[in-house]
């Protein structure tokens, strides 16, 4: 079953184009990756599916509705959770909070509980810092944080704007492990990364965007393997 999908969006602010063409479709129980340099449009494509900026063209599908359109809280609550690019923390608040920040959309308040229980589960040094400022903790803790945050909104799409950016590679390692671990419980995951050997290892499936258009498709071991794709569309090699 396709879960999301999007039809060639487009996205402009103001007289600038931030994504002119890019379709893509999200399979459930898949992990889908968006590759390409900076300034692609992956950001973008992803903030333009959670709410945060408006379509200008194209279509934006989830579990079978329009969602193009609909304003963040409203994708929100149809169980889209993103963790964004930098965090977007609230610094002056404690790990707690930023959690529970992120349980406001569930219809049953009742669920924020044991979804708080779950997130301690999967990020036990959450738990460690429940009461410390989220400003005063590491790269790689905000980090989870971040995920965590959105996880508290009990996501069927989970997205996640470049996971590893600035982070140690044993930090690196330990989220990815995560992710894998959520993917398994049955988690749909679509992530913006640049890193492209650690989200093609990842994936089931990939798109390569360049200047705001979708320029390639394919299975991760297929693009893993096409050296037009290092080259070419994300400046390697």
């Amino acid at each position: 079953m396709t879960l999301l999908s999007i039809r060639n969006l487009e996205v402009h602010y103001g007289d600038l184009i931030g994504v002119a063409d890019v379709s893509l479709d999200v399979a459930e129980g898949e992990v889908v990756a968006l590759l390409g340099s900076n300034g692609a449009g992956k950001t973008t494509t992803l903030n333009a599916v959670a709410g945060l900026i408006p379509a200008s063209g194209g279509s934006i599908t989830f579990a079978g509705e329009r969602i193009d359109g609909k304003p963040a809280y409203a994708v929100v609550s149809r169980r889209i959770g993103l963790s964004p690019e930098g965090w977007r923390l609230f610094v002056g608040q404690s790990v707690e909070n930023n959690l529970m920040l992120g349980a406001t959309p569930l219809a049953d308040r009742s669920r924020a509980a044991p979804l708080l229980e779950r997130v301690y589960a999967i990020f036990p040094r959450l738990a460690e810092r429940r009461l410390q400022l989220a400003g005063t903790m590491s790269g790689g803790e905000r980090q989870m944080l971040a995920v965590g945050r959105a996880l508290m909104s009990d996501p069927r799409l989970l997205m996640l704007d470049e996971p590893s950016l600035g982070l140690a590679p044993a930090t690196v390692e330990i989220m990815y492990e995560t992710l894998e671990r959520l993917h398994g419980e049955g988690l749909t995951i679509l992530l913006a990364e640049q890193s492209v050997e650690l989200a093609l290892e990842f994936a089931d499936r990939a798109y390569v965007l360049q200047v705001g258009r979708t320029v390639m498709s394919g299975t991760a071991s297929d693009l893993a393997d096409d050296p037009e794709v290092q080259k070419v569309y994300l400046g390697m090699g």
